[in-house]
């Protein structure tokens, strides 16, 4: 039949996965660092994507392809929410056993005043001129953090893109300094944050949320999901958005 279907133009894409993440019907992919098409059948054309390109790549076109299939798309749906929630769950098993070592939850105890200081470190470890950290839990990927951990209760919390840390010199000090810190790369991993996000921010007492991101375009699924979490959460909090330049500036 003939009916409006998206095009993208893989010469504008710049690999980001706005789009991706904006397709509520699953319609789109990133494969090999590109957007696709993943199934005609799965485009509604109406176009959810197309605000959310920044270099124009995604554009209408009148073609002959499958009709829009909503009974393959609410099906697709139900299986990846499956799928994920599944891996929660084994996740959350995971922690609760013990599992790998590297994965298991932690919490760190700053003392006020003491630089990041641990309860329990040695003042040999404190050499003059070291900056310590201030790390409050363990692990800090979103992927791998239990979503009820009692180190969320009153927490302020942190949603930092992987690469902000590395760009920006004071980080610890400026960002993780009195917060619970959760990193993730919507570029590399593979999962909407904005759900487990969402459960995070529902099912605990978070007092606020600080997104911080790069400037570069794929670090806008990051932002996105951490707003998507809090609109979905049903709860009124204050947030802010920070954005470090690649040469570790902040720029807003």
């Amino acid at each position: 039949m003939i009916r409006q279907i998206i095009h993208i133009d893989e010469e504008k894409c710049n690999g980001c996965g706005l789009c991706a993440t904006a397709c509520h019907e699953g319609a789109i992919g990133m494969i090999d660092g590109k957007a696709k098409l993943l199934r005609d059948d799965f485009c509604d054309g109406m176009g959810d994507c197309l605000p959310n390109c920044p270099t124009g790549a995604i554009t209408f076109e009148e073609k002959d392809t499958l009709a829009y299939d909503e009974e393959a798309v609410l099906e697709a749906k139900k299986r990846k929410e499956e799928i994920q929630k599944n891996a929660e769950r084994m996740a959350e098993a995971h922690h609760a056993g013990g599992g790998c070592p590297g994965s298991r939850m932690m919490e760190f105890k700053r003392q006020e005043g003491a630089g990041g200081k641990s309860e329990g470190s040695t003042t040999a470890s404190h050499a003059v001129g070291q900056v310590d950290s201030e790390l409050r839990q363990w692990p800090v990927q979103i992927k791998l953090v239990p979503i009820n951990a009692p180190y969320f209760e009153g927490a302020k919390l942190l949603i930092a893109a992987d690469c902000t840390a590395y760009a920006y010199a004071g980080f610890h000090r400026d960002f993780i300094r009195g917060r619970i810190t959760l990193v993730g790369c919507p570029k590399l991993d593979d999962v909407d944050y904005s759900e487990k996000l969402t459960e995070i921010i529902r099912e605990n007492d978070i007092k606020s949320v600080t997104i911080v991101r790069m400037e570069v375009p794929c670090c806008g699924g990051l932002e996105m999901a951490a707003k998507r979490a809090i609109q979905n959460s049903g709860k009124f909090l204050p947030w802010q958005v920070v954005t470090i330049s690649t040469d570790g500036r902040i720029l807003e």
